[in-house]
């Protein structure tokens, strides 16, 4: 596998031969000092260009970075939806296992690039035109303190989604119930770091996909959690669903009652005993009541 120097040198050493490349930066968790090191962190480039044309019309240019295991385009992809307006990347696994994720930005964009995102750094500005930016930070991705009605919302969804599970058990359709599991789930995680928010004074970031949540949960609660990740098999799922529910309502009560916000136990109560009634209710059953 190349060294981080070996792939630095190679990424600057291409643009520094390029005259269509006027400028290099680069954020992501290289740029981030609170992501702890291994092999698989990518190296998330931009390259600042003149004729963004000339780029696309020839796809093979990014061979000079090494021999390919996969790359992806997506903004050439049809099955989802560009969003990156005029800029273009190349998602690149090379052989080696290095990932260079590099993507092409018009000139003209300089200045909404260096604003963008708080863990960029400058690598090489040929012109001397960027804007000065301050040291890598993280602070943007700190977990934010919710108001009154997002808490509310996020207790909401969560009990009025998990009715979902309950139903698609009932009918046994099984991946209608578990794609709303993942649902639930995702207010349960947004519920958790809302409450390590609150521990930690919104001082850190838990990670894309809570990825670093185990960090700053108890470990009966990340036990918990893992729990709420089920086989294919009904039972399962239902036995998922309510330690989801114990879960969550651990959480956002403590959460509510830090943060001086309202928790709606009746309505958490009717909807328990509605999907206890549900797991109960007989296959062939002609109505719920």
């Amino acid at each position: 596998m190349r060294s981080e120097q070996e792939i630095m040198d190679l990424v600057l050493r291409v643009a520094e031969e390029d005259s269509r490349v006027r400028a290099v930066g680069m954020n992501g968790s290289r740029t981030n000092p609170n992501v702890p090191k291994d092999p698989f962190r990518d190296y998330d480039i931009a390259y600042l260009v003149t004729d963004m044309k000339s780029f696309l019309d020839d796809p093979d240019w990014v061979d000079v970075f090494g021999e390919r295991i996969i790359m992806q385009t997506p903004e050439d992809m049809e099955l989802f939806p560009n969003e990156l307006g005029d800029r273009f990347s190349y998602l690149m696994l090379f052989t080696d296992g290095s990932r260079i994720d590099l993507m092409l930005i018009p000139l003209e964009e300089k200045d909404q690039y260096c604003r963008e995102d708080g863990l960029t750094v400058i690598l090489l500005d040929k012109d001397d035109v960027l804007p000065a930016i301050p040291p890598p930070t993280d602070q943007e991705y700190w977990v934010q303190k919710p108001s009154a009605q997002c808490f509310a919302d996020c207790c909401n969804e969560f009990w009025w989604t998990s009715t979902y599970v309950a139903k698609g058990l009932w009918r046994r359709e099984i991946l209608y119930a578990l794609d709303h599991l993942n649902l639930v789930r995702a207010m349960l995680l947004k519920m958790l770091e809302w409450k390590v928010g609150i521990e930690t004074d919104c001082s850190l970031s838990i990670g894309k996909n809570a990825k670093f949540l185990k960090r700053y949960v108890d470990e009966e609660t990340w036990e918990g959690l893992l729990m709420t990740y089920p086989s294919g098999d009904d039972e399962h799922v239902w036995d998922a669903l309510f330690k989801m529910t114990g879960l969550f309502e651990k959480a956002a009560v403590e959460a509510g009652e830090r943060l001086g916000y309202q928790y709606r136990f009746t309505e958490a109560d009717k909807i328990n005993q509605y999907l206890k009634h549900v797991q109960q209710l007989e296959p062939d059953a002609k109505e719920i009541y």
